[in-house]
């Protein structure tokens, strides 16, 4: 047997995705209205986000991370 008839077909090479949504980078410094999974709203300045949680700058020099997991929809004005 040859070499060439062992060799599995190659599979199709699926697009690699970035686990992020492609909206938070254009958020990030903008003035954001966060609303939680319990409805309560949360506004701040989008300053960091990774694959389970966004920074908000909320004010007053407090900073807010939240779990992705916890919100419910984000609410912006675009510029």
């Amino acid at each position: 047997m040859s070499d060439e008839s062992k060799a599995a077909p190659e599979k199709p090479k699926k697009p690699k995705s970035k686990g992020q949504p492609q909206f938070l980078p254009k958020l990030k410094g903008q003035k954001i209205l966060v609303r939680m999974t319990d409805g309560r709203p949360i506004q701040g300045v989008l300053e960091a986000f990774n694959n389970y949680e966004i920074k908000l700058d909320v004010g007053r020099g407090k900073k807010m991370v939240l779990l992705k997991g916890a919100i419910a929809s984000i609410e912006y004005t675009e510029e």
